[in-house]
């Protein structure tokens, strides 16, 4: 017997600061950095950063920052580098020449978190789909080990038919993925109209990782989905049933959350995930209160919304955490500038001024109507009282008079039922 874990990988963490970018911006990056680091089971070691934008576009950073990165890694003891911007394989590939380590970027560590956390077969197959989309341009590093100084005889081996044989088998597997994930999304589709036939509307939980997404979702709807104080611990779509205060039911969606420099091989692959944004009524924009950077979680969350064609979706922001608040005044600044409501999923402080948003949020969405329903149509009548709001009811010859509030995909149903009243 024998430990098969072994030592965690101990990571030097690198970032260039650009012009337009703050000392407390990057400082903000690199920390959240860290914590991805950790997430991925790594131990950082040490921290290096360049201001301005004078770098090596070949190495990513200057040829003066790149020796003392070099130093810092020996002093340490360090595995590996992680650079906190997205590097062309040409740039991961000669800063790792340079330094004589592994070299990663953001996306590959975001990448592999992801690798660690899945789940589900669905699951399984986006991030390997994000991942090999990843890998191919970079195959070539993985041959450099063939590579020969000059030329002639002896130096032309099989190292390009094995890369060429390569990419064809990973393009393969990137199609019999998208076929695979094709399926999936047919199957979610048949399960998203099966809820639009419900009549109940939905909302879909937004936000920044680990803001507490999850954490609201089982105390909105007493469930109980595995919840961390980790980054990315839910990358698989959840529904539960949640009633307003009025007692109209609506479904509730979790689903995977945001990041900065989120790897756009991930939004490709995880579409069909990300399709249940599309079918919600409302978004329910969960924020960290308690996180210095909360303002910059909120716009970074809003330009991904943006981005997948969202922004013009309503939106109810939840300011979470309102229990590890140190300075009352910062949320106090932050409610007002956000129009956000303060709560606490664990505390469960603040949820009903919460679901009292999501009601008047939700009210475009249903319909008020007078029916007349006959007896004999028992069916129609519990419908109206099973997914509705009845206000009033007369029970005359004809049938029953209700004045019901209905979602608006089941007016249809009811149209045939529908009178004036006076």
């Amino acid at each position: 017997m024998f430990d098969t874990n072994g030592n965690p990988e101990r990571a030097l963490l690198v970032a260039r600061r650009l012009p337009k970018q703050t000392r407390g911006e990057i400082q903000e990056s690199l920390a959240e950095l860290a914590r991805l680091t950790a997430s991925a089971g790594a131990v950082v070691a040490g921290v290096l950063s360049q201001d301005g934008s004078s770098h090596s576009s070949r190495l990513y950073l200057g040829t003066g920052k790149v020796e003392e990165l070099r130093a810092l890694a020996r002093e340490q003891g360090a595995d590996v580098v992680i650079a906190d911007d997205n590097l062309t394989p040409s740039q991961e590939r000669d800063l790792s020449k340079a330094l004589g380590l592994k070299v990663i970027d953001r996306r590959a560590l975001i990448l592999d978190i992801f690798a660690q956390r899945a789940r589900t077969s669905e699951g399984k197959l986006q991030v390997e789909l994000a991942q090999l989309t990843y890998l191919l341009p970079r195959l070539v590093r993985r041959w450099a080990h063939l590579e020969r100084l000059g030329g002639g005889i002896g130096t032309r081996g099989p190292g390009e038919t094995q890369l060429e044989s390569d990419r064809r088998i990973i393009r393969r597997r990137i199609l019999q993925l998208q076929g695979e994930l094709k399926r999936v999304q047919r199957h979610r589709r048949l399960l998203r109209d099966r809820r639009r036939a419900s009549g109940w509307p939905v909302v879909a939980l937004v936000g920044y990782t680990n803001a507490g997404k999850t954490t609201l979702l089982n105390r909105l709807a007493g469930s109980e989905f595995r919840v961390a104080d980790q980054l990315f611990v839910t990358l698989d779509p959840a529904a539960r049933l949640v009633a307003l205060p009025n007692r109209q039911p609506f479904i509730l969606t979790d689903t995977v959350g945001f990041i900065r420099k989120l790897p756009p091989e991930l939004i490709a692959a995880f579409r069909a995930t990300l399709e249940e944004l599309y079918d919600a009524d409302v978004l329910l924009h969960v924020l960290d209160a308690s996180h210095p950077g909360a303002g910059e979680q909120m716009r970074a969350v809003e330009r991904l919304l943006s981005d997948l064609d969202l922004g013009d979706r309503p939106v109810v922001l939840a300011l979470n955490k309102v229990d590890r608040v140190e300075e009352p005044r910062d949320l106090e600044r932050l409610s007002q500038e956000s129009e956000g409501i303060p709560v606490s999923a664990l505390t469960g402080a603040g949820l009903r001024g919460l679901l009292a948003a999501l009601e008047g949020a939700l009210r475009p969405q249903v319909g008020q109507v007078t029916l007349r329903i006959p007896y004999a149509d028992g069916p129609a009548l519990a419908l109206c009282y099973r997914r509705g709001r009845v206000f009033r009811r007369e029970d005359g010859e004809a049938g029953v008079l209700l004045d019901v509030a209905l979602p608006r995909p089941l007016l249809g149903q009811m149209a045939a039922y529908q009178v004036k009243r006076g």
